[in-house]
């Protein structure tokens, strides 16, 4: 906990702000959208995420459509919520922003009715992170497991067959990589994983073309390139709304950077403008 000894130090500096606030620290996986809905029964107008994006995931969840404004504490690893919304990294900052801040509308997106405030996948990523998941539990570092995962999963790994429905066109693909954002994401160069707006009304769709693993790899290197414009293995859509096809009955798909299995077909949608969360006075 960054520039704090204790969970009172944290508690305190937030109650310096909200005197009010009302603090449960939860580490067991406690239903965190059931705390939110009860924290909303009572009153509260305000709740504060404090964790990775898995976290503010699941308070998003419970607040979205609703007029409860959410405030978030950059406590996780990637924290890729924060970063594209211009919330401080420095965890004092993002405290002194609960108190400073300005309440914007953001888009989320959901699948099957399952709320995601930045992307969802299928194919190789779930299975990298169900493999990174047990290697973990085994013992290895997140990041040491996450690069065994994925050599793991490039090397046995079958890829999808699936008829996907967007913006009036129709694809079928054997792909091994379906993304689709909560907004447009940059896919090269420096920016990569990155988004400048979350509030455009759009899911973000890429979906590979490709037929080998070599061919995948080179679609990652012309991406860390800044050369993806001239690859043509993948397919870009901007649109609203996604139907995802498969002859499986039930797929593995990432939410948020959690796996979870959902029934075929997969419906995609954006919901825009349903989430107000604070941001720093100045940011767009």
């Amino acid at each position: 906990m960054e520039d704090f000894e204790s969970r009172d130090d944290l508690a305190a500096s937030i109650k310096a702000i909200y005197p009010d606030a009302e603090l449960t620290f939860t580490t067991d996986g406690t239903d965190v959208s059931k705390l939110v809905q009860e924290a909303i029964q009572r009153g509260s107008t305000l709740i504060i995420a404090g964790g990775g994006d898995g976290t503010v995931n699941a308070v998003a969840s419970a607040v979205a459509g609703t007029d409860v404004l959410l405030g978030v504490l950059p406590l996780g690893t990637l924290n890729h919520f924060c970063k594209d919304l211009g919330i401080p990294m420095e965890l004092k900052a993002a405290i002194g922003n609960l108190g400073s801040g300005r309440a914007i509308a953001v888009d989320v997106a959901e699948v099957n009715g399952r709320i995601f405030v930045n992307n969802s996948g299928l194919g190789l990523y779930p299975t990298i992170v169900r493999l990174r998941e047990a290697r973990q539990a085994r013992g290895q570092t997140k990041w040491m497991a996450a690069a065994v995962a994925a050599i793991r999963a490039l090397r046995h790994y079958q890829r999808l067959a699936l008829r996907v429905n967007a913006s009036g066109k129709e694809l079928f693909r054997r792909t091994s990589i379906v993304f689709l954002g909560n907004n447009e994401y940059a896919i090269e160069g420096l920016s990569i994983g990155t988004r400048t707006q979350i509030d455009a009304g759009q899911l973000c769709l890429y979906i590979t073309r490709e037929s080998s693993s070599l061919r995948l790899i080179r679609l990652t290197l012309s991406a860390l390139m800044g050369k993806l414009q001239k690859n043509t293995d993948y397919d870009k859509i901007l649109t609203d709304e996604v139907w995802i096809h498969s002859r499986h009955s039930t797929l593995n798909v990432s939410i948020d950077g959690e796996v979870t299995r959902l029934a075929s077909p997969l419906h995609y949608r954006i919901c825009p403008k349903a989430l107000r969360v604070l941001v720093p006075d100045g940011e767009n």
